[in-house]
């Protein structure tokens, strides 16, 4: 059979991803050399929503009398939602006042916002610095590269770049520069339960990925490194054999070195959950995201005995690509991520982390306002994101909500894609400043925060 360069990598990853893998953990041993007391610690987690959240049925303008806007209702046309869930917000939002519906699938979200353990950051994305219509037009004003294609604003929305040829992530920068204070312990800063990632991958930061128990090998659906079976031992044991060769292929030995630090990974992160009581909030099943947010709670409950003082925690949904059957698809997926968001701040508080973890979504960007042919919409741009945890000032929208009007000022064209009147760089850099990251050292972790200088932060946190 033919092996293509990009199925090298992934089969690549994949396998150093089953070797990371944590379910039914068995003991190596205790690990006391590698544990230190954290007394200050904080995590960010992303969940990246993949093929573009349609934002504008994300959050919907109400009137006071709790119809939907003549805006939404004229534009929308046969997508839109009649019973979106009321939320109010602390603070006006311009002719929307403070009254606004969520997407009726967010029934979660929607109890955490009235808690205030939800912010609403409306119009975000990549931007290389403020832009109006005109100068979008301009064919000399600085515009981030291949807006609307999906790959490339996978890639700018992780990176916070102005093209998709960066290679480093804003979650890895952010460890890259935590790494000297909180870079003692001998499991990585970095962990994505979604196949490897752009986002945490960082100049000098290693990061792991860890395969949840549902999606891991062919044994009952968990990995060889976790189950004491006689097939899955000898297949270890054949494994860890095969690191030993010298092949005299640096690309050989190079995949070796990256696999047996996924072994040493593995033991590390074994050894510190055997014993662990199971959680107690209770994760919905057949629901991917709640899979992988349930695996990082787990691994947050152990962060004591890892010794890490940071993490960054790298998740995803994908199937928001929705240019046909888009009410179905969008309800589907959005139950996903309200029901796995919540009870994952649910496990979180009932741990004693609600304070100390922020979760937060990204996407590759929103979708048009105007419906298409196929009962679906097609590619846009600012998009509106949610933030969630103890410590966030929720009950409340941050940002500028766009005018749901074609052809208006914030709409690039015709058809409902709004230029951001946030950037990710602005987004991102509010998380970093309460994660620890300095003043000093945005710039680094985003390359283009001081052509933002009004607004470094936008008070979520």
């Amino acid at each position: 059979m033919s092996f293509t360069r990009r199925k090298f990598i992934d089969c690549t990853c994949r396998s150093i991803a089953v070797l990371g893998a944590a379910s039914a953990l068995r003991k190596f041993g205790l690990m006391n050399a590698y544990a230190q007391t954290v007394n200050d610690y904080k995590a960010l987690v992303c969940i990246f929503l993949f093929g573009g959240n349609d934002g504008n049925n994300t959050i919907i303008p109400l009137n006071p009398n709790g119809t939907t806007v003549s805006d939404y209702t004229a534009t929308r046309g046969g997508l839109a939602l009649s019973n979106p869930l009321p939320i109010t917000l602390a603070h006006s939002q311009a002719a929307y006042a403070n009254n606004f519906g969520l997407h009726p699938s967010m029934l979660d979200i929607q109890a955490l916002f009235g808690q205030n353990r939800i912010a609403l950051v409306a119009n975000v994305g990549s931007l290389i610095q403020p832009t109006t219509k005109t100068q979008y037009q301009s064919s000399s004003f600085p515009k981030p590269s291949n807006l609307f294609s999906h790959s490339d604003q996978q890639n700018e929305g992780q990176t916070a770049g102005s093209n998709s040829l960066g290679t480093f992530g804003w979650g890895g920068r952010m460890a890259d520069v935590l790494q000297p204070v909180y870079g003692s312990s001998q499991y990585p800063m970095v962990v994505s339960v979604s196949g490897a990632s752009v986002f945490g991958t960082g100049k000098q930061t290693t990061q792991v990925t860890v395969i949840p128990p549902a999606n891991t090998g062919p044994v009952s659906g968990q990995s060889c490194l976790s189950i004491a079976n006689a097939n899955c031992g000898n297949r270890d044991s054949a494994q860890q054999q095969l690191l030993t060769f010298d092949s005299g292929v640096s690309l050989v030995q190079a995949a070796s070195g990256v696999t047996s630090k996924a072994f040493q990974y593995t033991t590390i992160l074994n050894t510190a959950r055997a014993g662990q009581p199971p959680l107690q909030s209770l994760f919905p099943a057949n629901n991917g995201l709640s899979t992988q947010l349930r695996e990082v709670a787990e691994i947050i409950a152990v962060h004591q005995t890892l010794g890490v003082g940071r993490q960054i925690f790298f998740v995803s949904l994908g199937g928001f690509d929705t240019h046909t059957n888009q009410l179905a698809t969008q309800a589907s997926l959005l139950t996903q991520v309200s029901q796995g968001m919540n009870a994952f701040y649910s496990a979180l508080t009932l741990a004693g982390y609600q304070d100390k973890v922020v979760t937060f979504t990204l996407s590759d960007f929103a979708r048009t306002l105007q419906p298409n042919t196929g009962g679906g919409t097609d590619h846009a741009w600012g998009n509106h994101n949610i933030v969630m945890g103890g410590v966030v000032k929720g009950g409340d929208m941050y940002g500028q909500y766009p005018a749901l009007q074609f052809q208006s000022a914030q709409d690039v064209g015709a058809n409902g894609r709004w230029i951001p009147t946030t950037s990710i760089d602005q987004y991102g850099a509010t998380l970093a400043s309460w994660f620890g990251v300095s003043a000093a050292d945005l710039p680094y972790v985003f390359p283009h925060i001081q052509n933002f200088p009004n607004q470094q932060s936008l008070g979520f946190l």
